[in-house]
C-alpha cells in the first residue's frame, strides 16, 4: 500500500514539474496554432506546448494506472 502511494505521489509530482517547465519554456514561442475538433476551436497555442501537454498527460495517466494496477506484494 505504501509503495503504491509513493509511486502515485512521485508520478503526480513529476507530471506537475514537467507541466511547470513546459509552461515556462513556451512563453516566447511566436508560431501558434489552433486545434479544431468538430465545430469547436481551441485558443492559439504553440505547437510545442500542445505536444508537451499530451506528453505530460501520458506520464500522469500511465504512472497512475501502474500504481493502481500493481499487484499486492505477497506476505509470508
Amino acid at each position: 500500500m505504501l509503495l503504491r502511494l509513493r509511486l502515485l505521489l512521485f508520478t503526480l509530482g513529476t507530471g506537475t514539474l514537467l507541466l511547470l517547465l513546459l509552461c515556462l519554456g513556451s512563453q516566447n514561442l511566436a508560431e501558434r496554432h489552433r486545434l479544431q475538433v468538430g465545430s469547436f476551436q481551441s485558443a492559439s497555442l504553440p505547437s510545442g506546448f500542445l505536444v508537451g501537454v499530451s506528453l505530460v498527460i501520458g506520464v500522469i495517466s500511465g504512472g497512475s494506472a501502474v500504481s493502481v494496477l500493481m499487484p499486492q506484494p505477497s506476505q509470508n
